[in-house]
């Protein structure tokens, strides 16, 4: 059985959560929670309340143990790119792409 948190629309590139998420998927809770605390980077702010949620979402709606859990699965998917517009010299313009993620964060019992 799985516990699942979702962030969904969090204005932070892909390419910058996944760096994140692969230094936290399959370690225990208390250990993620501590490298999202002292990681420099944009995305440990939003990937740490996810965390948080997932964590209450193990012990209220499926009773499992906190001391015990573990971080099964964590991915991200693009979302839907903002496209803004620069302008440039001699009446060009240049496209400016601003990514959205979607993230997931899967928690299981270690037996």
């Amino acid at each position: 059985m799985e516990a699942m948190a979702y962030l969904k629309y969090a204005r932070i590139s892909p390419r910058k959560v996944s760096i994140v998420l692969d230094l936290i998927r399959n370690k225990p809770v208390n250990e993620a929670k501590a490298i999202l605390r002292h990681t420099p980077k944009s995305a440990c702010e939003s990937l740490s309340k996810l965390l948080n949620s997932a964590i209450a979402n193990a012990e209220n709606n499926f009773n499992m143990d906190p001391e015990k859990l573990y971080i099964s699965k964590c991915f991200v998917c693009p979302g839907p790119i903002l496209k803004r517009i620069r302008p440039k010299d001699h009446g060009r313009a240049h496209r400016i792409e601003k990514r959205v993620s979607h993230v997931t964060i899967a928690l299981k019992e270690k037996e």
